[in-house]
């Protein structure tokens, strides 16, 4: 998208001070603006890149009056962070792909698209399968038979479903994603050797729910593992069989939920944190980075820290009394000279 200075003002309902026609063509932040972007001034104590900055147009708050001139224009908003998020809205929508199917697509015959759906070139559709309106799929996609796609669903390059998954209406699919693949099941036989438990369940991505790059969601074994409305899982998370995420839940990259355990609503879970199978994690718990989790005791809103994973608070204090334990060492043995001098002298 291009557009200048005025129809952004416009677009905003804002007041421009400087050059209507000045052309935009994308966001920037303050610190690192570029000439022909927008930037914003939300937070005072980033006050002073709005005299330095590069960017070509600077929305300010409406009561906002500049101590020293500004190279940039400004628009003036009633909501700053909320206008910058409209823009973001507006120009991440550059380079998405028109409605169509690509020749190169291989798709069932008796495949009936939807209205305004996008299907890249190279991407495999497997029969039965459904994909609801305004749906973008991109090139290089696997959907495997009998899987159902919901509504202005975005799944992006690369990205691997395995039949019979279900996505939800506005689902975001990051590239190279897997959906659905076999979860980490096995049994050892009276040899000791290791004997797949074959998974025919499925996963099921509730309305809302957006995956990161490179992140895995097993099937259910016999049942299925389900992401809940709303919920965010970031980039190289290994979600396992049989697993459930409840509503509006975050998990950060690297962190791992083993088989069989259930994250509540509303939980945040921080990056490499691992957490044991078959447990379950009340709603709105906080877990601290690299935590690991074993018991499902803990209530709900409890902060998690450490590992094995206690109460925030308590791992905090913890921490405070072990990093001084070379001090501590060496009072104690200062303290049992004294005590041995003290009691030589009174024998």
């Amino acid at each position: 998208m291009i557009i200048n200075a005025a129809q952004l003002c416009e677009l905003l309902q804002g007041e421009l001070i400087g050059d209507g026609d000045m052309k935009i063509y994308g966001p920037s932040q303050i610190d690192k603006g570029i000439p022909g972007t927008v930037t914003f001034l939300a937070n005072p104590k980033y006050e002073e890149y709005a005299y330095t900055t590069d960017a070509s147009i600077l929305i300010v708050s409406r009561d906002f009056t500049p101590k020293s001139p500004l190279k940039a224009s400004m628009i003036k908003v009633d909501d700053v962070y909320g206008a910058m998020m409209f823009l973001v809205e507006k120009f991440s929508k550059n380079g998405t792909p028109k409605p169509g199917i690509s020749d190169l697509a291989q798709l069932p015959t008796d495949f009936a698209p939807a209205q305004d759906i996008s299907i890249g070139a190279f991407t495999v559709i497997e029969k039965d399968v459904v994909i609801g309106a305004r749906s973008i799929i991109y090139p290089h996609v696997f959907i495997g038979h009998g899987s159902q796609i919901g509504e202005d669903v975005v799944i992006y390059p690369g990205v691997r479903i395995y039949p019979n998954s279900m996505i939800g209406d506005r689902c975001i699919i990051h590239a190279n994603a897997v959906i659905g693949c076999d979860g980490f099941g096995y049994r050892p036989d009276e040899k000791g050797q290791y004997i797949k438990i074959n998974h025919v369940g499925r996963v099921i991505l509730e309305e809302d729910v957006e995956i990161g790059a490179n992140t895995v969601i097993d099937r259910g074994t016999l049942n299925f593992t389900k992401i809940g409305k709303g919920s965010k899982i970031d980039n190289l998370v290994q979600i396992a069989h049989n697993v459930t995420i409840g509503k509006h839940t975050v998990i950060a990259a690297q962190a791992g939920i083993a088989g069989s355990s259930s994250v509540g609503d509303h939980a945040r879970v921080g990056g490499q944190v691992g957490v044991a199978g078959h447990i379950h994690i009340a709603d709105r718990i906080e877990i601290q980075a690299q935590s690991g989790v074993h018991s499902g005791k803990y209530p709900e809103g409890t902060r998690l820290f450490g590992y094995p994973a206690i109460q925030y608070n308590d791992y905090l204090k913890s921490y405070a009394v072990f990093k001084q334990l070379p001090a501590y060492m060496k009072r104690i043995e200062e303290l049992e000279k004294q005590i041995a001098a003290l009691k030589a002298d009174s024998q």
